[in-house]
């Protein structure tokens, strides 16, 4: 049960990161890659493989140390909960990515790859995102806010 839930959780996943990798300008994409309710169903499975190892996760994560995560991961299900996780957060950080790099218009041509090295080796390309997104809003100079109206502090 434990390597169908570990590999259950990419699979969970993978719908999300193939839309937003090759269909990135398709009106639903948009949508779905804007909820944060993407990643509940791997956070399902990460619960599934918690809860039965639940005295050594909370040990791992209350005073963590190596040898406590060590413990953990040695366990079947707590190697498969700590890869839930991650592709939980991944998957959060590749939506974020997605969003910012259309509010950008960064080319899908670029983002695509960009988001295979993420879901890969998630700090190797959020770090290169970020650099990538510095660079181009430099480039583009002051943005207005996407919270809505400014309002003018003259007008009272």
């Amino acid at each position: 049960m434990t390597g169908f839930l570990f590999e259950l959780s990419f699979l969970l996943a993978a719908p999300v990161w193939l839309l937003m990798i090759f269909a990135p300008a398709w009106g639903p994409t948009a949508r779905i890659a804007g909820s944060p309710l993407t990643v509940v169903p791997v956070l399902f499975v990460y619960l599934a493989l918690a809860v039965p190892v639940f005295p050594e996760v909370w040990t791992a994560v209350s005073s963590p140390d190596l040898a406590g995560f060590r413990e953990l991961t040695a366990l079947p299900d707590g190697a498969a909960a700590v890869w839930a996780q991650v592709i939980a957060w991944d998957l959060l950080i590749g939506q974020w990515m997605y969003r910012e790099g259309r509010r950008l218009e960064i080319s899908a041509l670029l983002m695509g790859p960009l988001l295979v090295l993420t879901i890969l080796l998630s700090p190797f390309g959020l770090l290169v995102f970020l650099g990538l997104r510095a660079v181009r809003e430099r480039r583009a100079g002051p943005r207005p806010s996407t919270g809505g109206p400014v309002r003018s502090q003259a007008r009272r």
